[in-house]
């Protein structure tokens, strides 16, 4: 039978059976369409509110099945979307009635111990890059929870624990094959097509689809210096400021994050304290021990906490510590700015909303970041923003399809409320699929050399089902 898909410039497109059957026998992975086994486990992001059934989907195990699916899609004017974690807030791995590529059966690590590198799929997850390279005693710097997608990660720039010390994931990318819009099997590094390279190092998935990461490892762990400190939300006025202060000066091993929610049912928590608002300072240290401890006297000396469980860790636990409170299947919408300094009014906006939390799930978080990621240029790679600053994202998240409108709009009031303390910059991978127009300030001055390197890779924009940087001549398509 034929299948209606959608077009890659709007309406419908059938595909014969002959198509579909000559696509199917090509490919070493599956070709999938609703009511087949792994459909929906194909088409399920971590965003519960992400609901949306491709008209195909190829699911892929190797190369040649991301080759066979960039060439059907371009071949046929097909809309393509392409999964890899399928943790992005936005939901942008997944289109309605489209061809989905999936990469998520891709998950193949492999480490060098010799040389400090590391070879990953594109389908892989934090977890198991965490996994792999701590069996060596290395790790590359990424994300705070370990079911995210390396791909995505990387692509829109990565940070975490290590970022401080040893810089972002891009800044720790050595190569990636790549499969551009020709169907053309490519590799980009330093040496190899550096325009690209320089692209996908922030540009997110508008020039290609990466089918193999290599990145370089540093001597991490096996245990970290790391854990919680928790405090009553009533000194969280004075302990911020603290907090702003310690991170100032902090050598590039210590990370501080700071958490504003209600307390989730942690076993180390007194049970009277579950459920009520407090501030928590998650914080870890990329070095030696006992150095760590001195590192974070200051921190734990603060006010009187309810509980201090920094000791040291396994870095694959400490990387996962998290996991338990970002769960996939609940509804999540969230809000960011970037600001260079962590000003009172913007304290006081954020702690006069805690006292209003739309849901139990919801928080605050305020990363700081710096130190190594900040010693890079501006202009060395499409992630633009490296002065040492703070990231808050509001992160509402709930089960309830009827708080959606509180949830929604309880986010975007401190949005507003703060955008006047901000850099003007965002982190592309906290951009929500409401804020399109925010590409300007995830790039800044970069923005024009991405639409230049987009227009010479991908000059008909089929790489368009992502935070969609458009080549020359292109205007903005509905998705």
């Amino acid at each position: 039978m034929s299948t209606m898909l959608r077009g890659l410039n709007g309406g419908s497109k059938t595909i014969e059976k002959e198509l579909t059957e000559a696509l199917s026998a090509g490919l070493r992975g599956s070709l999938l369409r609703e009511g087949d086994q792994g459909y929906d486990e194909a088409r399920t992001l971590w965003n519960g509110m992400i609901d949306r059934k491709p008209g195909l989907i190829i699911r892929a195990v190797g190369t040649g099945d991301i080759q066979a699916a960039v060439n059907f899609a371009r071949d046929n004017g097909l809309l393509m979307a392409i999964r890899a974690g399928g943790h992005q807030i936005a939901g942008l791995a997944v289109a309605e009635g489209a061809l989905q590529l999936d990469l998520s059966q891709m998950r193949s690590v492999h480490v060098d111990a010799a040389r400090k590198t590391v070879q990953v799929d594109p389908g892989a997850l934090l977890g198991d890059l965490d996994r792999e390279t701590q069996l060596y005693g290395l790790a590359v710097p990424t994300g705070v929870n370990s079911t995210t997608g390396i791909a995505g990660l990387t692509l829109g720039g990565g940070f975490g624990w290590i970022t401080r010390k040893y810089g972002m994931t891009i800044d720790n990318l050595l190569s990636v094959d790549v499969v551009t819009a020709d169907g053309r099997l490519v590799k980009a590094s330093a040496k190899e097509n550096p325009d690209l390279f320089w692209a996908i190092r922030g540009g997110g998935g508008n020039f290609g689809v990466i089918a193999s990461f290599e990145f370089k490892a540093h001597a991490v762990g096996p245990m970290v210096m790391s854990g919680l400190v928790i405090h009553p939300i009533d000194a969280a006025p004075e302990l911020l400021r603290d907090f702003r202060r310690i991170c100032d000066q902090a050598e590039d091993e210590l990370t501080v994050w700071a958490v504003l929610r209600k307390a989730p049912p942690l076993p180390f928590l007194p049970p009277e304290w579950h459920g009520r608002e407090v501030l928590i300072f998650a914080a870890c240290y990329a070095g030696d021990m006992s150095d760590g401890e001195k590192a974070m006297k200051e921190l734990r000396s603060l006010g009187k906490p309810i509980v201090d469980v920094i000791s040291p860790h396994p870095f694959t636990g400490w990387q996962a510590a998290f996991d338990p409170l970002l769960t996939p299947g609940m509804r999540n919408y969230w809000k960011s700015h970037d600001f260079i300094e962590l000003s009172d009014p913007a304290i006081d906006i954020v702690l006069k909303a805690v006292g209003n939390l739309p849901d139990a799930a919801s928080e605050v978080f305020i990363a700081h970041i710096g130190g190594a990621m900040a010693r890079v240029a501006g202009n060395a790679t499409a992630f633009p923003q490296r002065d040492a600053h703070f990231v808050m994202n509001v992160h509402t998240r709930w089960q309830d399809k009827a708080k959606d409108k509180a949830c929604i709009d309880w986010a975007r009031d401190i949005f507003a409320k703060t955008a006047q303390f901000s850099a003007g910059s965002v982190y592309i991978n906290f951009v929500p699929d409401d804020e399109p127009g925010r590409l300007v300030e995830a790039y800044g001055t970069n923005m024009d050399r991405l639409v230049a390197i987009k227009s010479k890779y991908d000059p008909q924009n089929l790489f368009r089902v992502n935070h969609n940087i458009l080549p020359e001549g292109k205007e903005m398509a509905a998705q």
